[in-house]
């Protein structure tokens, strides 16, 4: 198939962007922690691009015609996992969906075994979840194919991250300076931990807010574990003159070791309610990862009132994963 120039589309210039723009130099998406500010404004203006593409009335284009993108999820997923194969079909890879709930895995294959037989069968990325913290590092380093972690254990979801940077840079231009706040289960939260390390890195000043049962160890202490971030259990606080409100589920499959009273005390002390965001900015937004437990971490009315950007996040997904994908295949042309 030729591609006529209308097809030839060129990232735009973003708030981030610099004068000579950043070479990429990832073969791997494992987290944030190893990006540099002018790598993810890079992953921001190509999803400017793929963003262009999704407005089109054929939202496809041949970029990886030829390349075979394998999904590997060991935990349930709705959001992350569909918004990959939307990606990788619109760039017009080919999709191998591989749920390990049925798969050999539950024969005994181990994880190991089930990365050489992707590599037999000639993937080019594998794109797993995993339950287990660590896990697309060992992948990493077991095959040829380029490795994205769509989310392991409580470590990391660097995806998820970079569609949450993209969706704050639309609202607000940019995100340096900006008093983004993140209140819910920090501890148990793989999407808090790479939100830290991005949102840092792109000049934005944290603020997480939870119980001290469900902070996560390091997160306080001055040995450069995470970023520096301001810690508080005080949401009213937290929130005052906040830019960008996050609330993050309450993962009750991860609550087994009695950390908070009752769901119901959570609730009355942390659910982010209307009463309580309007402490923040009259312009503040309000992000959720989802799934979405409404009326315990976040109020209904919040989560589909006018300052909610949490169905732009879901559309934002796409075209952030659309930009990795084409960044890791070295392609040079949409």
């Amino acid at each position: 198939m030729r591609i006529t120039p209308k097809d030839e589309v060129r990232p735009v210039a973003g708030a981030e962007s610099q004068e000579q723009p950043p070479v990429w130099r990832h073969r791997h998406i494992l987290d944030l922690d190893d990006f540099s500010a002018a790598e993810i404004g890079l992953v921001m203006e190509t999803s400017d691009a793929m963003m262009e593409i999704l407005s089109r009335p054929i939202k496809k284009v041949p970029t990886l015609r030829g390349k075979t993108i394998v999904t590997l999820f060991y935990e349930p997923s709705t959001r992350t996992r569909s918004s990959f194969e939307m990606a990788a079909k619109n760039l017009s890879a080919d999709v191998v969906n591989l749920n390990a709930q049925v798969s050999s895995s539950v024969k005994g294959e181990c994880l190991t075994d089930a990365l050489a037989t992707l590599e037999a069968l000639g993937a080019d990325m594998v794109i797993m979840r995993h339950p287990m913290s660590g896990a697309p590092y060992v992948a990493a380093r077991r095959i040829e194919a380029s490795m994205i972690n769509a989310g392991d254990g409580w470590h990391a979801h660097p995806t998820q991250a970079l569609l949450d940077l993209y969706t704050i840079r639309q609202h607000k231009t940019s995100l340096k300076g900006l008093k983004v706040v993140i209140v819910g289960d920090i501890k148990h939260s793989r999407v808090a931990r790479s939100n830290i390390w991005g949102l840092t890195k792109m000049g934005a000043d944290v603020t997480v807010c939870c119980p001290y049962t469900l902070l996560p160890f390091g997160l306080e202490d001055t040995r450069g574990i995470f970023p520096e971030v301001t810690v508080t259990p005080d949401i009213e606080r937290a929130l005052e003159g906040a830019d960008v409100v996050m609330a993050l589920r309450l993962q009750k499959e991860r609550q087994q070791s009695g950390l908070l009273p009752s769901i119901r005390e959570y609730a009355r002390y942390y659910q982010l309610t209307e009463a309580r965001l309007a402490e923040a900015k009259a312009d503040a937004i309000v992000l959720h990862p989802g799934p979405v437990n409404e009326d315990i971490e976040i109020a209904s009315g919040v989560a589909h009132g006018p300052q909610s950007v949490i169905n732009r996040q879901v559309t934002n997904g796409v075209a952030v994963r659309m930009a990795l994908l084409y960044l890791l295949s070295g392609s040079k042309r949409l």
